[in-house]
């Protein structure tokens, strides 16, 4: 057995006959806890835990157990595992190595909806049935599932690196009685496109070309801000998206596309003169950003789009609120703010939509899901394929046309018995 059992109502002394070991009562003797179980850890310090009297053998068998996990890996210190997932979430969050806008999306996601329930539990105290009570308070706050389970995963995350790190044995997120929210399950309904144009025409004029690029070319919002001059080909007809525009630490930076994804995509003929004629009404502005954070090394672009001043590369937020929604307002999707009032929430009506027509369009057309995937600068065609499946020409469709094309040309007689052959 690891270290041994101390006894702290009595004390070994030598006083008594013939000079052997004689047990006295001690100082403590009938007060506080009795046995205290004392180990050496791996970290070369001692450990112990104090039982009541009446709990030698309960105090036995910890130190048994926790010989049997040093000797087994399964050794968790006892003061990591009184570490608070508040304490310990803070902690991970300054190690992370994502890029900026992703550490701080985590953030939010842990300060809002996970410390507040799980901040002062100690890491060793947790279990599956703690996980399933704060999944039920999270559903309640936050009514989105897609939204819910972001925030299951980067929960389980932080876990399972206190697992990693011996704070706790096992993550109880992954527990076999803990089901994570359930993902989306809402179909994509693309816009039609009488609306993509309506939104166009409702757009202030220089930035119209923007809807030619998301619903022509599929480009995120942030890439079509972050656009520059010198990636579109006009004479070979592919546009090169290597830069968006985003949000680091409230300060607009330059950034590679989402996941560090860099794609090519065809350049339509009806786009690329979009664009020229934007360029020659509005010719593009170099605009100066850090790379990646705000401290980043300077990046100069010629963009086709700027702030309506012409100072400065175009902020979501602020274009969303001064031109998307009044634009959507007008296209009939959003009700018209009463005096005083702010835009209606409109999440499924953002610039995201003119990509999801991008995908109807090639869909319809007969375009296979690997190509889309790579122009829509998916990481796996398996996603795109599981967000735009029902968008596909049905393969029963395709069956008549099949054979439809097989009988063209062919005459058929009346059916009846006197056509029947004899036999």
């Amino acid at each position: 057995m690891a270290g041994h059992i101390q006894d702290r109502w009595y004390k070994t002394t030598t006083t008594g006959p013939d000079n052997k070991p004689v047990k006295e009562r001690s100082d403590r003797y009938g007060t506080g806890l009795r046995y205290r179980a004392r180990y050496i850890g791996p970290d070369g310090t001692e450990k112990s835990k104090s039982f009541p009297d009446g709990q030698k053998r309960l105090a036995e068998k910890w130190l048994s157990k926790t010989e049997t996990d040093m000797a087994t890996g399964q050794y968790i210190d006892p003061s990591a595992g009184k570490t608070t997932f508040r304490q310990y979430a803070e902690k991970w969050m300054k190690t992370q190595t994502t890029d900026l806008t992703t550490r701080e999306s985590v953030n939010v996601q842990l300060q809002r909806h996970a410390i507040p329930y799980l901040g002062s539990r100690p890491l060793g105290s947790f279990k599956p049935e703690h996980i399933r009570d704060w999944l039920s308070i999270l559903e309640r706050a936050v009514p989105a599932s897609s939204y819910r389970r972001v925030i299951f995963s980067s929960v389980s995350s932080v876990l399972a690196a206190a697992v990693d790190d011996e704070y706790l044995r096992r993550n109880p997120c992954q527990a076999s009685t803990v089901t994570a929210p359930s993902r989306s399950t809402r179909r994509v309904v693309p816009w039609g496109t009488e609306r993509v144009f309506a939104m166009r025409r409702g757009l202030p004029e220089e930035y119209r070309p923007m809807v030619d690029l998301g619903g022509g070319c599929g480009l995120r919002q942030g890439e079509i801000f972050g656009l520059p001059v010198d990636e579109v080909g006009f004479d070979s007809g592919w546009v090169h998206v290597a830069f968006q525009v985003k949000v680091a630490a409230g300060r607009l930076v330059f950034a590679p596309p989402k996941r560090q994804k860099e794609r090519d995509v065809p350049l339509p003929d009806s786009v690329a003169r979009a664009l020229k004629q934007h360029m020659d009404m509005h010719p593009p502005v170099e605009v100066t950003l850090p790379w990646l954070r705000p401290d980043g090394e300077p990046v100069t672009k010629r963009l086709f789009f700027t702030r309506p001043d012409g100072e400065g590369a175009v902020r979501r937020t602020d274009f969303n609120t001064r031109f998307w929604k009044p634009a959507l307002v007008s296209a009939g999707l959003i009700p018209n703010p009463l005096p005083g009032e702010r835009h209606s929430a409109a999440r499924e009506h953002g610039m995201h939509a003119l990509r999801h027509f991008y995908a109807s369009v090639l869909l319809d057309a007969g375009e296979n899901i690997k190509a889309l995937s790579t122009y829509l600068g998916h990481t796996d065609p398996g996603f795109t394929l599981r967000v735009y499946t029902h968008l596909l020409p049905s393969s029963e469709g395709r069956t008549r046309r099949a054979v439809d094309k097989l009988y063209d040309g062919l005459a058929f007689g009346p059916d009846g018995p006197q056509t029947a052959q004899t036999l």
